[in-house]
């Protein structure tokens, strides 16, 4: 008795890139603006070595912490390693940024913003992409992504540090306490620093990723499920901080240079 076997069902061909027809370019497109013009201030302000610090409210720049150049002055609150010839050639928190910059390069969101953006890998969902082949993130050097639980480690110490900018920013004119609006400024930053970094997919599987029975760890179930909250706007906060970092330095810059003065709140 002989067997007839089904006819072999081919892939649906589709001309169309796609068949979407909303405007997805404008994200794609948005994330290129945003990022370069981010990337080439900070790049200017990391290196400009001028108008970091203003030693009568200390304040300090995010991009500068922690500051180990030897010109650093009072900024040096964990001491100096680079010398003042530095200036201009590498950055004076040469020990953070490089771990912030692989933090945020090897995040989640961000990997979907760049790859769609600057790759078109794909650019949108549901639309084809111009590369023939995927190979993923196995080969050197986007194998280097796996390396993010690492970098959030290095992120969370960093925002200690960035924290305690903050506390110090708690100073008035008269080397007592008081508050500015560079005080406002700093902790605001802190904190949404700290909502992108809890955020984290790393954070969220080193709470409560590994544990095989919640009801045996309700401390840290109820720690997973406050962060598995942050964590549904990761997104926001990777994009939020990357304008309140502008704004802090930014700020700070200008009282720094007298381009303006602090507008003081108390003290």
């Amino acid at each position: 008795m002989s067997t007839v076997e089904a006819p072999a069902k081919a892939r649906a061909q589709i001309k169309e890139r796609t068949l979407r027809k909303d405007n997805w370019r404008i994200y794609p497109l948005s994330m290129v603006v945003i990022f370069t013009v981010w990337v080439v201030y900070a790049t200017v302000r990391a290196f400009w070595g001028a108008a970091f610090y203003v030693p009568e409210y200390h304040y300090l720049t995010p991009f500068y912490s922690p500051c180990v150049n030897e010109i650093c002055g009072d900024a040096a609150e964990f001491g100096t390693f680079l010398p003042a010839g530095t200036k201009g050639w590498i950055p004076f928190a040469a020990v953070s940024l490089p771990f912030l910059l692989l933090f945020r390069l090897t995040c989640y969101y961000y990997r979907k913003a760049y790859y769609r953006s600057y790759w078109a890998s794909p650019p949108a969902c549901a639309v084809q992409e111009p590369h023939k082949k995927y190979t993923g993130e196995r080969r050197f050097p986007l194998i280097g992504q796996n390396l993010h639980r690492y970098f959030w480690l290095a992120a969370v110490l960093i925002s200690l540090i960035n924290t305690y900018d903050a506390i110090r920013a708690f100073r008035g004119a008269d080397g007592g306490f008081g508050i500015g609006l560079g005080t406002v400024i700093l902790v605001v930053n802190v904190i949404l620093l700290w909502a992108y970094t809890l955020s984290c997919h790393s954070c969220r599987h080193v709470v409560g990723g590994r544990l095989k029975n919640f009801s045996k760890h309700p401390f840290r179930y109820w720690m997973w499920g406050r962060i598995s909250k942050l964590n549904e706007r990761h997104g926001a906060y990777a994009l939020i901080t990357l304008g309140s970092l502008v704004v802090a330095d930014l700020y700070v810059a200008l009282v720094a240079s007298d381009t303006i003065s602090d507008l003081r709140i108390f003290n």
